[in-house]
């Protein structure tokens, strides 16, 4: 069951998008459990984060799906955000609040097929990849999806997550041989990146939310290649 939030203020446009999903349902066997908003603000009043895919209206009243994405990134680094809009140039900052793609309205049902195939394999490939972190006597599971950036420490890893961080003797080179299935990247020698939790790059800095990243400059091309890919704005 793929929990999906949509925020959209336009009867006609919610319906289309429920009777697609339906149709979706019926021809792949995918279920789906629909939360509806009105609004971002009651969308926002009360998140919690029990979604996989939210998918936003940008054009809303009271405040436009641009601005409640930048809140919902507080809340929730890590769902899967796409874009409802009737112009494009409309999402061209989607960057900013790692947005995974936009979807022009009205929306058709090959598109949405398109955009939602690519969320659900990314929801498949970062709920499938664990590593396993020694610390002291215990080993702890972590999910690369929950990883947001490891940092060479010494002769040691920390593993900075959503849940906390966790510290253990490592090769960070390994630790991304085994992430090789995710979408980490180093932006320098000392830090392996989860694309998904950058959110701005602006010269030789990686923002990953109020966090700051030195990217080397043997590899800031290759990085913001990669993340530009990841997004889906420059592919």
């Amino acid at each position: 069951m793929i929990r999906i939030a949509v925020c959209e203020d336009e009867s006609e446009a919610l319906e289309l998008f429920k009777s697609n999903l339906e149709r979706y349902t019926s021809e792949y066997g995918v279920e789906f459990n629909i939360s509806h908003f009105c609004n971002a603000l009651t969308f926002l009043e009360n998140y919690k984060p029990v979604y996989d895919i939210v998918f936003m209206d940008i054009k809303m009243p009271d405040m436009d799906g641009l601005t409640a994405a930048k809140e919902l990134r507080k809340l929730d680094p890590s769902v899967i955000l796409i874009f409802l809009t009737n112009l494009a140039q409309y999402a061209v900052n989607g960057y900013e609040v790692n947005a995974l793609d936009f979807i022009i309205k009205p929306i058709s049902y090959y598109t949405l097929v398109l955009k939602l195939e690519r969320a659900l394999d990314r929801l498949s490939s970062e709920n499938n990849v664990e590593i396993a972190v020694s610390m002291d006597d215990i080993v702890v599971k972590i999910r690369a999806v929950d990883i947001i950036f490891i940092e060479v420490q010494g002769h040691n890893l920390v593993f900075h997550t959503t849940k906390g961080e966790y510290k253990s003797y490592g090769s960070l080179k390994k630790i991304e041989e085994k992430l090789s299935a995710a979408d980490f990247v180093r932006c320098n020698a000392c830090y392996l990146v989860n694309l998904k939790y950058v959110t701005a790059i602006k010269g030789t800095t990686a923002y990953l939310g109020s966090t700051e990243l030195h990217i080397s400059h043997s590899k800031r091309k290759e990085f913001v290649r990669l993340v530009n890919n990841y997004m889906g704005w420059c592919s």
